[in-house]
């Protein structure tokens, strides 16, 4: 009877090792798969909102603005101020509510403080949120319609330029202060960086057109400024930046750096005579 060997179990060992090797690999390659996923999903998010969104608010803004002139050429425009009397108010949409000006938190949305200035005037039924005017700037080539009202999806997600609620009129004398987005939907105010003073900012209404004049820039100041948007625009933040005197301004603020939220840029005007 031939002796009994005692049984090693080389194989079973090896078999356990390729397979905890195999479970291993097979651990890794799922991790990947899902890293890829998750990688590819934020890519397609990040180009939605970074692009897509961009060009359907830039195109629908631009449909709004032709949509505006129009309507102006359908009816006869309104006698113009003359050449030798201050400029008649403008008849912007009256504000959702009473007196106040804004500054944009770090959302982007409105944080209204009280304020003495007057709403401006009232406008058709339903306006606050419709397109009212376009705002010209030669140097950026930028045209864009102008409604009332700084809230992102009624407004400034649209592609449009808002205007600060409380604020003067076009052609009035006070501060027409308007925000923009510098990113993102439609991104209408992501140059304004480039303008210099001398450079134009026209705003067209129905029959009536006011030229202001770039006169200084805020390169930085903090989203509660609410200063700059004051009747006689100055920074709170940084008092050397503003004017002393009353008059006809515009105002353009939008975030900076781009691509953030943390500051305001803001670039002042006054109207020419």
């Amino acid at each position: 009877m031939p002796p009994v060997r005692d049984h090693i179990p080389v194989v079973v060992q090896g078999r356990g090792r390729r397979a905890r090797r195999a479970g291993l690999v097979g651990v890794l390659w799922a991790t990947a798969e899902l890293t890829v996923t998750v990688g590819v999903v934020v890519l397609l998010l990040v180009v939605h909102q970074v692009w897509w969104t961009n060009r359907q608010a830039a195109a629908a803004a631009q449909e709004q603005v032709r949509a505006l002139e129009r309507a102006w050429g359908d009816d006869p425009p309104p006698p113009s101020p003359s050449s030798d009397s201050a400029p008649a108010p403008a008849p912007a949409p009256a504000s959702a509510s009473p007196s106040v000006s804004s500054s944009v938190s770090p959302s982007g949305g409105p944080a209204a403080v009280p304020s003495s200035s007057p709403p401006p005037p009232a406008g058709p039924a339903g306006a606050r949120e419709r397109a009212y005017a376009v705002l010209r700037i030669p140097r950026l080539g930028l045209v864009v319609p102008v409604a009332q009202g700084i809230d992102k999806r009624a407004v400034l997600d649209k592609g449009y330029v808002g205007q600060y609620p409380g604020t003067a009129g076009p052609g009035e004398r006070g501060n027409f202060a308007l925000a923009g987005h510098r990113n993102t939907h439609g991104e209408p105010f992501r140059y304004v960086n480039r303008l210099r003073a001398g450079d134009e900012l026209i705003v067209d209404m129905r029959g009536r057109r006011y030229t202001y004049v770039v006169g200084k820039v805020l390169s930085e100041t903090t989203e509660r400024d609410t200063g700059v948007i004051a009747p006689v625009p100055r920074s709170v933040v940084k008092p050397e930046h503003g004017y002393s005197e009353p008059g006809a301004y515009i105002t353009l603020t939008t975030c900076t750096p781009e691509y953030s939220s943390k500051y305001r840029l803001v670039v002042w005007g006054t109207l020419r005579n």
